[in-house]
């Protein structure tokens, strides 16, 4: 509920649309109420055949009669004995008290009809059958005005549910992003996917039903309980008998209901993972003949996301019986106790006074009708519980999520370095994964502005890692990297990545034109200064090959190009980001022979007046390099380049 309560904070930022809602609501709850009660005045006039004038006038007199006795029989008890008390052998103290009673509630019903009078005068008419025909235009036009106002309440209501949801999307997104690898890795990319398009409007839907369902509702309740309780007080308590019961077993279901909203929520991320991870692996499932296994796998987790689903779903349907018995017996209440009161003409049930006067019989039947109207609008509360409880698992999912710290952050105040800088520095630099498992040992290397260093060794030794860790997309556990002498984890991301343009084997390419894909690395370049980048990658031509030439669209991650044009596109973007240090991880491992010698000559002289790492086991990478580091086991050597010993 704390975190659930969060989001609501949230959305109470949009405290104007609210605002606005919950007038609407309570105007539309009035409206509930008023609609019932209008239906007194209509029975009135049809049983007796008078306007409502003539009746009330009737009644003052009725009134003033009944004051009258009233006050004769407490002056003379003797000789005006209470029947109903003299019957009950009742003393002659309680007979005095309970005609005091009778007449103020006597005296209270003649100053509340004589003040009527003036109004009824002034704004009905005298004939019974236009009071009727008066009274029926209002009641459609407050229906009218009552169904505008509740449309209002709902798109308010879901204006405010859903941008709260497009800003938790966004803050999930925003939170991926700047995400350590780590961080990033322990929830996955199912796991972020699942909390943007599932969790977050299972949290809008939490948000409306609260702040539309489980106002709106309650008060159309309320409006109908208020108008029963000016009618009789005592027998609407009487009514609400089940009430406590009722209250418990919606207590014990919210709990229940909570429990299976979480084991949903967190089913259904289970089955988003197994799906991601097939989809992004496709290929390999289907050149495995593995397609049946997966199948299997999946089948698996939508089953139990299946169990999880049918057992939210029972102790969902149990939230209506229980809301609608509790309405049911309200109303069997009501009638019962009406019934005995009306056929026996009198005041009391079992001793316990009930009215203070005798109830008519329209009096009555606008009291049941109240009570209906009271039990519709709580059997909705039912639906209103359920969706609010999700919203409570979704909010528990999030906003740990949105909590998370990156362990890779800017500092307080940045140092800055020279553009560009003179050296790299790694100081007894070790690294871990998982804690345990050092990929990198005690690693000292300097690595001077404009040299071209080659990393060679086997797989798994710790190349990939060093370049990660020059990136900062991760910091090591012992020693530090420094740029002439500041510490990376001293200089600000945006400063130390803006100065590195990097490549890797695994080429990312976007869903979109190879322009755009070009263009990401320097996204205020010209189509000029991109042209001239994809010329220098040797993908120019290639590219002007194809029918739509730079506007066409390469596919999910590139899929609609070869491995080497990828890398090519590749190469020509972090060419155009014309950086300071060009990291390249096996970046022409999918290139032939062909262009790689055409590639080969352009990075000679693209590498000219900047530093350049390269990882590769190519022969014809390494006569570029002017140092050729090899890492094997988290070990570091320096090695002479091929030149050098050739010389």
């Amino acid at each position: 509920m704390k975190l659930f309560a969060r989001a609501l904070k949230e959305a109470g930022r949009h405290w104007a649309k609210l605002g606005l809602a919950f007038a609407c609501s309570l105007a539309a709850a009035a409206l509930w109420g008023a609609n019932i009660g209008a239906i007194f005045p209509i029975l009135e006039t049809t049983l007796h055949g008078d306007s409502l004038q003539q009746w009330n006038l009737q009644r003052i007199v009725k009134n003033k009669e009944e004051i009258a006795s009233l006050r004769a029989q407490i002056a003379n008890p003797v000789k005006n004995p209470a029947p109903a008390a003299a019957a009950d052998g009742q003393s002659p103290e309680l007979q005095s008290e309970m005609l005091r009673g009778k007449l103020r509630a006597e005296q209270i019903a003649l100053s509340s009809n004589e003040s009527l009078q003036p109004y009824l005068e002034r704004f009905l008419p005298a004939s019974p059958f236009k009071t009727v025909l008066l009274v029926v235009s209002l009641i459609l036009l407050s229906t009218l005005v009552k169904q505008v106002l509740s449309i209002s309440d709902d798109m308010l209501v879901a204006s405010v549910s859903q941008s709260i949801a497009r800003d938790m999307r966004v803050r999930i997104f925003s939170k991926a992003l700047v995400l350590d690898r780590a961080g990033f890795n322990r929830v996955g990319t199912s796991g972020f996917t699942a909390q943007i398009m599932q969790t977050t409007d299972m949290l809008a839907g939490g948000i409306t039903d609260f702040y539309g369902g489980a106002l709106n509702e309650p008060m159309r309740i309320m409006a109908c309980l208020i108008g029963a309780l000016v009618i009789s007080w005592r027998l609407t308590l009487l009514s609400l008998f089940f009430a406590p019961m009722a209250a418990f077993s919606i207590i014990w279901l919210n709990r229940k209901i909570r429990g299976v909203a979480r084991s949903v929520v967190s089913r259904a991320h289970g089955y988003h993972h197994v799906m991601l991870e097939v989809f992004t692996s496709l290929q390999t499932v289907q050149a495995y003949t593995m397609e049946e296994f997966e199948r299997e796998r999946f089948r698996n987790a939508t089953k139990e996301m299946r169990k999880s689903a049918i057992k939210a779903i029972f102790f969902n349907s149990l939230a209506n019986p229980i809301t609608e018995l509790f309405g049911i017996g309200m109303l069997c209440i009501a009638l019962a106790a009406a019934a005995h009161l009306l056929i026996h003409k009198e005041t009391a049930i079992l001793g316990i006074t009930i009215a203070s006067r005798p109830l008519s019989m329209p009096s009555l039947m606008v009291f049941f009708g109240l009570m209906i109207g009271a039990a519709d609008p709580l059997r909705k509360v039912s639906g209103v519980i359920t969706n609010v409880n999700m919203g409570m698992a979704a909010a528990n999912m999030l906003y740990p999520l949105l909590d998370m710290q990156s362990q890779i952050e800017d500092p307080a105040t940045p140092e800055k370095v020279a553009a560009p800088h003179h050296k790299l520095e790694l100081r007894n630099v070790s690294f871990s994964y998982d804690g345990s498992h050092y990929v990198l040992r005690d690693v000292n290397l300097t690595v001077p502005y404009g040299e071209r260093l080659a990393i060679i060794g086997p797989n798994g030794g710790g190349k990939s890692t060093l370049t990660n860790l020059l990136c900062r997309f991760f910091d090591p556990q012992k020693g530090e990297i420094t740029m002439d002498g500041v510490s990376l984890k001293k200089m600000a991301l945006a400063d130390l990545r803006g100065r590195i343009a990097l490549v890797t084997q695994q080429t990312e390419l976007f869903n979109e034109t190879i322009l755009h894909n070009i263009r990401y690395g320097c996204w205020n370049a010209t189509e000029e200064q991109v042209f001239e980048a994809a010329k220098r990658a040797k993908a120019h031509d290639f590219i002007s090959s194809f029918a739509d030439g730079y506007q066409t669209h390469v596919g999910p991650n590139g899929q609609r190009l070869s491995g080497g044009q990828r890398q090519r596109i590749s190469l020509a973007r972090a060419i155009l980001r014309n950086a300071e240090i060009l990291i390249l991880d096996e970046a022409t491992s999918q290139i032939d022979v062909d262009s790689e010698t055409l590639i080969h000559d352009a990075l000679a002289e693209f590498g000219d007046g900047r530093t350049m790492i390269m990882i590769s086991h190519r022969a014809s990478t390494l006569t570029l390099a002017t140092k050729i580091v090899h890492v094997d086991h988290g070990h570091v050597t320096v090695q002479d380049p091929p030149e050098a010993k050739a010389a």
